[in-house]
């Protein structure tokens, strides 16, 4: 494994773990280690991992991962999956080989909650916590639904809320006050990991409503990850406590709560009989030493590709999260001008910590076309698993304004290199397919939503309709029909799959809305266009599915002003549906820059977070940049005074 992805990883990991909100307000700098005690924390975990006590070893393989060792783990778990016939191990052991860089396991907890056997189904929900992963969502959505076992629904809930649903977390927050002790424990060392300040006050009371030590340690270490002063206070105290397990939890929260005043109670604490303490002292010391997380609830952007006199537009982006956790940014650099039909190639950069920093650019496709090669579109071509099977490049080749066509080249290598060339729309014409849109579907087929002229200069009239494939993309068909509307047509078509195998198309028109059709039978044939009722101008707007919450999120340019839908391309809004697209709420601008135009967003989920791109154009000088930007899912939730 390459030791930038598993070092990738486990920063993720760590920044996942150490959730709580208070403390990244004012987090405590780094504690002092020198080499000698980081050695000796790293010789403890090693020889931990190699024990034959299975938890303490997962545990062990935790801490390795976020000291940079992934390797190490990745050499010791992998021959172990395949022989492990107990359904709670495999998640542990599946857990971890997600964590040292190989997200492809995550399948193996997803397979595992949704298996009949219940065996595994706690254990499950409860790793896809601890990694921030949720899949599509729909097993830990049901999971929570079933009152009847509260450690599914607190473990369930916990991994929605972790990725932005906070309904999930209100669901915790009712088994705080359980008079069950085991129970409300667990919902504290949830909420410890995903709480808030208004949280304190029912952690304060389970603190002194249970005697038991163990319980009231769980509420005490609760406190002190969200910053309460006497609750780092008892956390201290319980490093040195009677109880192993009491110990073994103080020194399991204390690098959440940043307790670095714990340093010399943890360095005691390396040699305690029980191997399980020594494993989190370790480990707690190794985090400790390190800089305090970003907070979850962080926004930033980057203008990664900026326009300037030679190239000056970069537009219609994606993004993909490889099987290392890294992410690859493609767009179009256009060269000598910014038309639609200037010479142009698509190039990419990566990213090994989420989006912050970008690598040097690479060219993915060279300009083939006669004017130009754009509008790329990232995506795996199987749905078995989101982490795992080859990449399909998307993109558009332009020989002239009636010749326009969508070629695939596919990655067997995470999107090292790419394989050669295959024409999917087979027919002649002007075929437009806009980034970041094409549709794989649950039951495996791939649509390519595509908007059709005859000529894009001379009085275009655009009608919709899909290529699909049943192959990965070897052989393509074309729906049944197309898909007309008012004035210039039905423009820059995109996907979406429903309950119940429906499929939703959203159009662009130039009538001041945007348009649905809808399909019943895999995107073979669609129903005549209608008006959504969702105001816009002549721009694409977006539509993805939130895995958390399964509710739709839509990012468009919302310029209706009294009545009126202005033509310009700002604000970049956002707003959430909770019924499938009728009615929208929460709405809220991504970017709202009068002087600024913005549109041709990409938008894909990882680890809680969503991840867009959009261009970015400036009024004054007509260039257009493409920009990345990070947003925590919770905050398209979020009421504002305009919403």
């Amino acid at each position: 494994m390459n030791p930038r992805s598993t070092s990738l990883i486990a920063l993720v990991g760590w920044a996942i773990a150490l959730g709580g909100l208070a403390q990244a307000a004012n987090p405590a700098p780094p504690l002092e280690l020198d080499e000698a005690t980081r050695d000796r924390c790293l010789t403890v975990l090693k020889g931990a991992l190699a024990s034959d006590e299975f938890w303490p070893s997962m545990h062990a393989s935790e801490a390795l991962t976020q000291a940079g060792q992934g390797a190490l783990v990745e050499a010791a778990l992998t021959p172990k999956l395949p022989k492990e016939t107990d359904d709670q191990k495999r998640c542990g052991l599946a857990r971890e080989l997600s964590r040292a860089g190989d997200l492809s396991y995550v399948q193996v907890l997803l397979d595992i909650l949704g298996s009949p056997s219940p065996h595994g189904h706690i254990h499950a929900s409860e790793s896809l916590f601890k990694i921030g992963q949720v899949g599509d969502g729909v097993k830990l959505r049901q999971a929570v639904t079933q009152a009847d076992q509260p450690k599914l629904v607190m473990m369930a809930a916990a991994a929605l809320g972790r990725a932005g649903n906070r309904a999930a977390l209100d669901q915790v927050r009712t088994y705080v006050g359980d008079a069950n002790g085991e129970t409300a424990r667990i919902a504290a060392w949830v909420l410890a990991r995903t709480g808030r300040p208004a949280d304190l006050e029912s952690l304060r009371a389970g603190a002194t409503r249970f005697s038991d030590p163990l319980t009231k340690a769980y509420f005490e270490h609760a406190l002190a990850s969200l910053g309460d002063a006497d609750g780092l206070k008892a956390l201290i105290r319980n490093l040195a406590h009677a109880d192993f397990n009491v110990r073994v939890y103080a020194a399991e929260f204390a690098p959440e709560a940043r307790a670095v005043e714990a340093k010399d109670a943890l360095l005691h604490l390396l040699d305690d009989p029980v191997l399980d303490v020594r494993i989190r002292a370790a480990q707690a010391l190794l985090l400790l030493a390190k800089p305090a997380p970003a907070s979850p609830s962080e926004e930033f952007s980057r203008d990664v590709f900026v326009a300037t006199p030679q190239n000056p537009r970069y537009s219609e982006g994606s993004v993909l999260v490889r099987r290392d956790g890294s992410l690859i940014y493609a767009t179009t650099e256009f060269q000598g001008s910014g038309s639609d039909f200037a010479k142009a190639r698509i190039i990419a950069v990566d990213s090994t910590d989420q989006g912050r920093t970008w690598s040097e650019r690479r060219v993915l496709q060279e300009n083939v076309g006669q004017q130009n090669v754009m509008s790329v579109t990232l995506r795996r071509l199987k749905t078995a698993n989101p982490f795992d099977g080859p990449i399909g490049l998307f993109y558009l080749v332009k020989n002239s304004p009636t010749d326009l066509d969508v070629y695939l080249r596919v990655s067997n290598d995470e999107a090292k290199t790419f394989g050669e060339p295959l024409l999917v729309t087979t027919d002649p014409g002007y075929h437009v397919l806009n980034n970041d849109r094409v549709t794989v579907l649950s039951s495996g087929r791939i649509l390519v939503p595509i908007a059709t002229t005859k000529d894009a200069v001379k009085g275009p009239k655009y009608a919709a309709s899909c290529y699909f494939s049943d192959d990965q993309g070897k052989t393509w068909k074309r729906s049944r029909g197309l898909i007309e509307y008012a004035k210039q047509g039905a423009m820059e078509p995109e996907v979406l799959e429903q309950a119940g195998g429906r499929l939703l198309m959203q159009i662009r028109t130039i009538v001041g809305h945007v348009a649905v059709s809808e399909s019943t039978d895999g995107g073979e044939s669609w129903t005549e266009a209608k008006s959504w009722e969702v105001a816009g101008p002549e721009s694409p707007a977006t539509l993805r599915r939130i895995p958390s919450t399964g509710d739709l999120l839509l990012i468009w340019n919302d310029t209706l002003r009294d009545g009126k839908v202005n033509s310009k391309r700002t604000p970049l809004t956002a707003a959430v549906s909770t019924d499938e697209g009728r009615t929208w709420s929460f709405r809220r601008n991504v970017e709202n820059d009068p002087t600024k135009y913005y549109a041709y967003t990409s938008v894909v989920f990882d680890r809680g977070r969503a991840l867009l791109t959009y261009y970015v154009g400036d009024s004054k000088t007509g260039r257009i940049s493409s920009r990345f930007r990070s947003v925590p899912i919770a905050w398209f939730y979020e009421a504002t005074t305009s919403n």
